[in-house]
């Protein structure tokens, strides 16, 4: 029986996490490991029209007006078609994936247009949706990359140049972004996600350090 192994490394919008995702594949294909590396949304794919439309602000300006479940859909549609089309049978035949973002970024994103009371039974349709009748992978390991929202913002406005309109819908809400945090770290002590902090004293860690912390989580997984 082959060994299927997919982790995935979650984390806010400026958390580092494209960095991160970067000098994971490298070091991974370093390694020797069959490794494929995938990231959602699949903007340049037909799949992630809706997720588009939604991100750009077609249906609402504001993220909240939009259903938790419909936009969940949104994005599930978009790993599906990913799987089916591109990935499976590299996962079935036993490659390293690694992703970034997956079925577990509905948990911090959307979960949070719902009341905190509701959570739990948002997860447990979250789950049952996507894993059970869509028939996506379970992730072996998911590392959230936490990152306060105060010093992702400005790292964001950074990457930017101070053009705030080349925010998404998503990226500039920052009681939104709060909100997500808080659900992410909810998520992780529910699903058991590990957590990296990211920052220290209002400034970002180094790089390097959070790409050795990762380097040592994921170290289990990695064959020798």
């Amino acid at each position: 029986m082959e060994c299927h192994r997919l982790v995935v490394l979650e984390g806010l919008d400026g958390s580092g996490k494209t960095t991160q995702f970067e000098l994971l594949k490298g070091y991974l294909r370093e390694r020797g490991v069959h490794c494929r590396a995938i990231s959602f949304p699949e903007y340049d794919k037909p799949s992630s029209a809706l997720v588009k439309m939604y991100l750009g602000g077609e249906f609402s300006k504001n993220a909240a007006d939009i259903n938790a479940y419909a936009a969940s859909s949104f994005y599930a549609v978009d790993r599906y078609a990913s799987f089916k089309l591109y990935w499976e049978k590299d996962y079935l035949n036993g490659a390293f994936i690694l992703a970034a973002r997956y079925v577990t970024s509905n948990a911090i994103y959307q979960m949070t247009k719902l009341p905190e009371s509701c959570w739990d039974d948002y997860l447990s349709w979250l789950c049952d949706y996507e894993y059970g009748k869509l028939g996506l992978p379970k992730p072996d390991m998911v590392v959230f990359l936490d990152m306060p929202v105060e010093v992702s913002q400005r790292l964001m406005s950074e990457r930017y140049h101070g053009d705030e309109n080349m925010k998404d819908i998503h990226e500039a809400d920052v009681s939104y972004l709060q909100n997500c945090r808080r659900a992410a770290l909810y998520s992780a002590g529910k699903m058991g996600w590990k957590v990296v902090s990211c920052a220290e004293g209002g400034s970002p860690k180094p790089i390097e350090e959070i790409f050795e912390e990762l380097k040592r989580m994921i170290g289990e997984l990695v064959e020798e």
